[in-house]
């Protein structure tokens, strides 16, 4: 692949050469270390649509303020990783975006062009300040991996129990007290094999207790299928 880095630890602006780049393919704006703290672009142009052939765009500025719509004209994008507290809803044509990483942020909420992009399997948006997660969530079918840790969310949707592909669920450090009844339908979240397939450290959960999670979809099922019971 036709691949870009910039690593310029004061970055203020994309150089304009860049989008000249017509062919290039990836194009990275995310150093290693803390240099992403140190980049102070505020906007990212809108000649970002000239780059048509791009498949992965990674974007990492603390002061990022606005992202063009024309992002929505990159169409063969398939990853894409953003600091920006809000998404033009043109991103929802982005049909090909498998990975989308929203991380480190402070979104207070799922940004609505979410739900367009069908084909995601990978979503990140922890380390924000997200307290709800919508119903529409149940869009997003194909989702395997769906981290949410380091947020402020005090309940989940019964929707979420509808991502049946799912394999990594990371719950980490919210304010979690319970989990959907049909939580327990998630069966690909297999902590037997995978101990980080899924967690809830630094939540005050009660139904169920954290005992109870460490067993399993298997013991989330029984615990809720003992409370009919009763």
């Amino acid at each position: 692949k036709k691949k870009l880095k910039i690593s310029v630890r004061q970055l203020l602006s994309v150089p304009t050469q860049v989008f000249s780049l017509e062919q290039l393919q990836v194009l990275m704006m995310s150093p290693e270390g803390d240099g992403c703290l140190r980049y102070r672009m505020e906007l990212l142009s809108q000649e970002i649509g000239c780059l048509r052939n791009l498949t992965c765009l990674y974007v990492d500025s603390k002061n990022l303020k606005k992202i063009p719509a024309e992002i929505g004209t990159l169409s063969l994008l398939e990853r894409l990783t953003l600091s920006s507290n809000s998404l033009p809803a043109e991103m929802g044509a982005l049909q090909r975006l498998q990975s989308l990483h929203l991380a480190n942020n402070s979104l207070t909420e799922l940004p609505a062009p979410l739900w367009q992009l069908r084909s995601l399997t990978f979503l990140d948006v922890s380390d924000n300040k997200i307290d709800t997660i919508p119903s529409s969530i149940r869009h997003l079918e194909k989702l395997e991996t769906l981290l949410l840790l380091f947020n402020s969310l005090e309940s989940l949707p019964d929707d979420v129990c509808l991502l049946r592909n799912l394999h990594t669920l990371w719950l980490g450090n919210n304010h979690l007290r319970s989990l959907p009844a049909a939580f327990g339908e998630l069966v690909n979240l297999d902590w037997g094999y995978n101990y980080c397939s899924c967690n809830f450290e630094g939540n005050p959960l009660e139904s169920p207790s954290p005992e109870v999670c460490s067993r399993g979809p298997e013991g989330i099922r029984d615990y809720f299928s003992s409370l009919h019971r009763i």
